[in-house]
């Protein structure tokens, strides 16, 4: 059973032009929840938005922002009768929307059932512990049978142009993460998963910083201690940040995929 819950890090207004609305989802994604709640609320589905995407195999809860700029709280009952997989636990009114990125992070339970070797289980998290595991973007955010990706590559490739801001966002994503899933399956296959290489570019508590020849042994003691992290690509406009070696395992990936970086280049 996968749960996660949602942590925005900041307090609402308790006025303002947008309603606030706690759910909790099971079997749902996000982009679906929130097209419905528009509906129920009587706005279109850009009037509704969100801090992040939840996967749809797990029960998730989250804020989404509604505007409603009159003050009005709609009657949810008949959106709850007709959706029983969905929840509001709560509701709230702020002088913004939210935007994606707009939270510190999110808890997550995983419990397992039906373990029949726990000495086994044991092992392999604490091993998890030491080194962590890929941190690839789930499946979800590709769609049904890898629809969304296939869209974004269409997309890209003849040059699509919308104004519904939450397909637009999706394709986006779609395609941005797919490069970053092949970028992290390179590392796992080459065996630089958990190890940094020259010219990779680390996560530390006070930003980016550039690995060479001069600090890799003390980054990869840092490493060690979780106190940095290595990265990988999520595509944008520009060139890509890592160098050397680094950037000779993550630019093929690039270049690969012309169709989804022209969608990626012609929509930030």
């Amino acid at each position: 059973h996968f749960q996660v819950r949602e942590d925005l890090g900041f307090a609402f207004t308790g006025e303002g032009e947008h309603l606030m609305v706690r759910i909790r989802k099971t079997g749902e994604n996000t982009s679906f929840v929130a097209n419905e709640l528009a509906k129920a609320c009587g706005v279109k589905s850009k009037d509704v938005s969100w801090a992040g995407l939840k996967d749809r195999h797990a029960v998730t809860e989250q804020w989404l922002s509604v505007h409603l700029p009159k003050g009005e709280t709609p009657d949810f009952s008949t959106f709850l009768a007709q959706y029983p997989s969905i929840e509001i636990l709560a509701t709230d009114r702020h002088n913004k929307k939210l935007r994606p990125g707009d939270l510190i992070g999110n808890e997550f339970v995983v419990t397992l059932s039906e373990v029949t070797d726990v000495a086994d289980v044991e092992q392999r998290l604490e091993k998890v512990k030491q080194v962590g595991v890929p941190n690839y973007f789930g499946s979800q955010r590709f769609g049904n049978d890898g629809n969304n990706l296939d869209e974004a590559r269409r997309w890209g490739r003849e040059n699509v142009r919308t104004r519904n801001q939450n397909k637009r966002s999706m394709y986006l994503s779609a395609a941005r993460s797919w490069i970053f899933n092949r970028i992290v399956s390179a590392r796992l296959e080459n065996g630089v998963f958990d190890k940094f290489i020259d010219g990779d570019i680390a996560q530390t508590s006070q930003g980016l910083l550039a690995v060479d020849a001069n600090n890799l042994a003390d980054m990869q003691n840092k490493l060690a201690l979780s106190e940095v992290e290595i990265t990988a690509a999520l595509a944008g406009d520009n060139a890509l940040p890592t160098q050397t070696d680094a950037l000779a395992l993550e630019q093929p990936f690039i270049d690969e995929e012309p169709d989804l970086m022209a969608l990626i280049r012609g929509n930030r």
